[in-house]
């Protein structure tokens, strides 16, 4: 398994990792929102998309 960021070589320390860079790289990616998992609650689904609540 290949690192999810660069493809490189995991190492045991940072896995699924190959470094704290690639780490840090995915950890900023969650927090400005690039990754997102999607709403399962009804009151997220019916608001109009100028409405919607900004992602955490």
């Amino acid at each position: 398994m290949g690192c999810p960021i660069c493809e490189a070589e995991t190492v045991p320390k940072y896995r699924p990792f190959c470094s704290r860079r690639c780490a840090d790289i995915d950890l900023a990616r969650w927090v400005n929102g690039s990754y997102a998992v999607p709403s399962q609650r009804e009151e997220d689904q019916d608001l109009p998309e100028e409405e919607s609540p900004l992602p955490h």
